[in-house]
């Protein structure tokens, strides 16, 4: 999917933990789980915004955008021949 969620990256320079942040944004450990390690297939503004909110950052630090065709592109070119 090219869409990468750095949540952990966020957590980590908050130093905040997942429990710490599933209290404060009010979703489940699981459901915060499965947004952190990529597995999500949507996110609601509102959760979005409760964790910018939480983390205190923009929706940009913790989604980013990865084009496949680039990425495929570049591993091609470095490749040896």
């Amino acid at each position: 999917m090219p869409i990468i969620v750095n949540l952990d990256v966020m957590m980590a320079r908050r130093k905040m933990s997942l429990n710490e942040l599933s209290e404060k944004v009010d979703l489940t450990l699981s459901n915060l789980s499965i947004l952190k390690t990529g597995k999500a297939k949507a996110v609601r503004f509102s959760t979005l915004e409760a964790i910018c909110k939480a983390l205190d950052c923009q929706p940009g630090d913790i989604l980013e955008y990865e084009d496949q065709k680039k990425k495929t592109a570049s591993r091609n070119t470095n490749q040896k021949v």
